[in-house]
């Protein structure tokens, strides 16, 4: 099967929202997922855009895709990537697409001199032993904490009232 992976263009982001949204799916979360074309749009190609993206071409039509964004390493003091979502549809899977899709974010840290390229799986998510299969280490002694909605807000409150 004949493979393409590409920088996301204006053109695809309707795709890719649906395969965002196809994602949210698969992670049993749909009710969570509230991405638009018109964010998803800002957010790549804005004025200062924080997101980066890749998608994986099979055959002529879109497969999967990654969106990513940097981070820091103050212990490296280099960036690197932190990939947010990776996909690839359900009957493309096993074709090489997610490996593809990978080597291509590893291609971007090497190139440009990042240290990292991480990213979070969820413990059931049958991807988890192909990533350790490529070499990733499972970061066992880290949680990963998240501030949103409500708590968020209390929160931000307690700095405006310092």
């Amino acid at each position: 099967m004949d493979h393409r992976i590409r920088r996301v263009r204006e053109a695809d982001v309707e795709t890719v929202v649906k395969l965002v949204h196809e994602l949210a799916e698969f992670e049993r979360a749909p009710q969570e997922c509230h991405l638009t074309p018109a964010q998803l749009h800002a957010a790549l190609f804005g004025e200062a855009p924080a997101l980066f993206g890749h998608v994986a071409e099979s055959g002529g039509d879109i497969g999967g895709f990654t969106l990513w964004f940097l981070n820091f390493s103050t212990w490296r003091g280099v960036h690197g990537i932190y990939l947010e979502d990776l996909y690839v549809r359900p009957e493309l899977r096993g074709s090489g697409l997610g490996k593809a899709l990978l080597a291509a974010l590893a291609e971007e840290c090497v190139d440009r001199g990042y240290a990292r390229l991480e990213w979070s799986v969820l413990n059931w998510n049958p991807a988890l032993d192909f990533y350790t299969a490529l070499g990733a280490v499972p970061m066992d002694g880290w949680t990963t904490c998240r501030l949103t909605d409500e708590p968020l807000r209390a929160l931000a409150g307690e700095s405006r009232r310092s």
